[in-house]
């Protein structure tokens, strides 16, 4: 390795750690990483301790949720106040890839610029305007700054979190197509991958939808028992495969993008019951574009999720309860009249977890 590449990790650099929604990882400010990629990312693979299973030489938590970057920077664009880039960690793959945003992640975005001084904080409440740099879209985050400083404790409540902490409302806007360039990159509701009815959607996240009943399973399962079914595993891959190509992603051999989505009829009074691959490990929950891909392809007129789902009676905005294995996720979604939706909204916590340098 070139004296470039060792000389970040041997003086160390200004790291925050957050759990943003059901993920953690390591926040940094773009000045503090090497300008050049390939630096930057042979950094972050020592600070995470990849590859290895068990990330046993770094800080990640051996698990794709645990191992996860963003990058965050005063923004140049009139319509945002901080860029943030999301970096994937592979956990046993020497990879940092930078193909899909994290909604997860995203919720400490607003806390940490406003912690290290790129938003200047109100009394009460701050709002902050977020490109996302990876899909090229703004989310909004609305941040408890009570006395001008960020305020990690309260009373909301996600599944799969322990405990309550405040809550960071995040409203999208122009998600849709955001890294396939349509909200339906085939032009089709359903498509027919290897025999099977899929969805092929990008509402934030590009998801492929299946239901669980053409692979012969409930959708009920562990992620433990599905983890195991090898046979199911290969399946999946096959059509994701085949599914990049078919949404614009290209080759997606390398890649964390399409997330392969089984979905079944709710059973715990939701609008639909999901088991997500990330692509190739089942998610304990789910993610927050996930969701939202998720949540309109519920809307749809065709397809596995429309077929499956229970939509909430009325009109309006319609709060979609996704179904997970640890619980659920709701998906403010508003049906539109040219568009399936026309905005999404959801609600994550984050919390700071340390605040120091990293080797």
């Amino acid at each position: 390795m070139s004296e470039t590449l060792e000389a970040p990790a041997a003086t160390g650099v200004r790291c925050m750690w957050m759990r943003g929604g059901t993920s953690k990882g390591g926040y940094f400010l773009a000045d503090d990483l090497p300008a050049d990629k390939e630096a930057r990312d042979a950094l972050l693979l020592r600070v995470m301790g990849s590859p290895d299973p068990r990330q046993i030489d770094g800080l990640g938590g051996a698990d794709p949720l645990t191992s996860k970057v963003a990058v965050v920077s005063r923004s140049e664009r009139s319509d945002a106040d901080v860029d943030y880039l999301f970096l994937q960690v592979f956990v046993d793959k020497p990879i940092v890839t930078e193909s899909q945003n994290c909604g997860n992640i995203l919720a400490g975005i607003g806390p940490f610029a406003i912690e290290r001084g790129l938003v200047a904080a109100q009394d009460g409440e701050t709002v902050v305007r977020i490109f996302m740099v990876n899909t090229g879209q703004i989310a909004v985050a609305t941040v408890r700054t009570p006395g001008g400083r960020p305020d990690y404790s309260g009373e909301a409540r996600i599944d799969g979190v322990p405990g309550t902490a405040a809550p960071v409302p995040l409203a999208f806007e122009d998600t849709e197509g955001s890294s396939c360039g349509a909200l339906l990159p085939t032009g089709n509701a359903v498509d027919r991958i290897d025999g099977v009815e899929a969805t092929l959607i990008d509402n934030g996240m590009p998801c492929v939808i299946l239901a669980a009943s053409d692979f012969g399973i409930t959708g009920a399962e562990s992620c433990d028992a599905l983890d195991a079914n090898e046979d199911l595993k290969a399946r999946l891959e096959s059509i994701r495969l085949q599914a990049g190509p078919m949404m614009n992603l290209g080759d997606v051999t390398a890649k964390s993008v399409p997330k392969m989505t089984l979905v079944s009829a709710p059973s715990a009074g939701g609008c639909i019951s999901t088991r997500s691959f990330i692509p190739h490990r089942c998610h304990s929950a789910i993610g927050v574009f996930a969701a939202v891909s998720v949540g309109t392809a519920c809307l749809l007129q065709a397809g596995p999720a429309a077929r499956l789902a229970v939509l909430p009676h009325g009109e309006g905005r319609k709060a979609l309860s996704i179904e997970h294995p640890t619980g659920e996720f709701t998906v403010l979604g508003r049906p539109g009249t040219t568009r399936v939706v026309e905005d999404v909204a959801v609600l994550r916590t984050a919390r700071k977890l340390f605040d120091g340098v990293v080797f």
